[in-house]
């Protein structure tokens, strides 16, 4: 029996454009815990189809078909021939050749120092796994706020985001500040589930799901609202910092 594809995981087409793929995710998950398997399968399965790469191996291997499997045995009634080598005039190995193979030699040492020195995978797994943690955390700081105190609000995003998204940060956060007194606006923010869109050793994408219950003074009982981010999530020293955001509603 073959194994499902991440198609299959998901319940979508092939041809499932990107916001098709994160809404049959986001209700695959909706009612999950992190605890249970089928959370872990579902995220799987959207971190390879809403990554434009891996969805396009994913295609391929797809379309590659099964592995025919290995080459029939040969037939052990034949008896092999056996050839004796002729050994021949004994000929001197030229002195181009013991150069041109010292050169080969060094080469290979200096590539697997190379490769001996980078991140292996379970250091990018792991580095990932920090990074998705602390872009969960970052998400309240940075999407939360209260008209009553803005001033706290934004310190407390600076401590999340690295120097250079911080501009940016202060550029949307002004929006904030021109509306939200005037709106007596407040929103809170609760992460619902997450998972990895693209995965380095010191950057990484992380998708989140949101919960935005927010006030206002046209209604004390809040309204919650649905939302999709993705943080850039950039290492800095030891610590994993927001260098970018973007953000979609999913619905009211």
């Amino acid at each position: 029996m073959s194994t499902p594809s991440c198609y299959d995981v998901l319940d979508v087409d092939p041809t499932a454009a990107t916001d098709e793929i994160r809404e049959a995710w986001w209700s695959a998950i909706s009612d999950l815990t992190p605890a249970d398997r089928r959370f872990r399968l579902y995220n799987q399965a959207a971190e390879v189809l809403l990554d434009d790469e891996r969805r396009a191996a994913h295609d391929a291997e797809l379309a590659a078909g099964p592995d025919p499997g290995p080459d029939p045995e040969p037939d052990t009634d034949v008896a092999p021939r056996v050839v004796q080598p002729n050994p021949g005039p004994a000929r001197s190995v030229p002195t181009w050749l013991i150069v041109g193979l010292a050169v080969l030699v060094a080469a290979s040492v200096g590539v697997a120092a190379y490769l001996f020195s980078q991140p292996s995978e379970g250091a990018v797994e792991e580095a990932t796994g920090t990074a998705r943690a602390a872009a969960e955390r970052a998400a309240v700081p940075l999407l939360s706020y209260d008209h009553r105190s803005l001033d706290a609000d934004q310190q407390a995003a600076h401590e999340v985001v690295t120097s250079g998204y911080r501009s940016d940060y202060d550029d949307l956060f002004e929006l904030i500040r021109e509306n939200a007194p005037a709106t007596r606006t407040a929103v809170d923010v609760e992460v619902v589930s997450s998972a990895i869109v693209r995965a380095g050793a010191d950057r990484t994408e992380i998708l989140l799901f949101v919960n935005r219950p927010t006030t206002n003074k046209a209604t004390t009982e809040p309204v919650v609202y649905k939302d999709q981010v993705t943080l850039t999530m950039q290492q800095v020293d030891d610590e994993w910092l927001v260098d970018d955001l973007e953000t979609s509603p999913i619905a009211p």
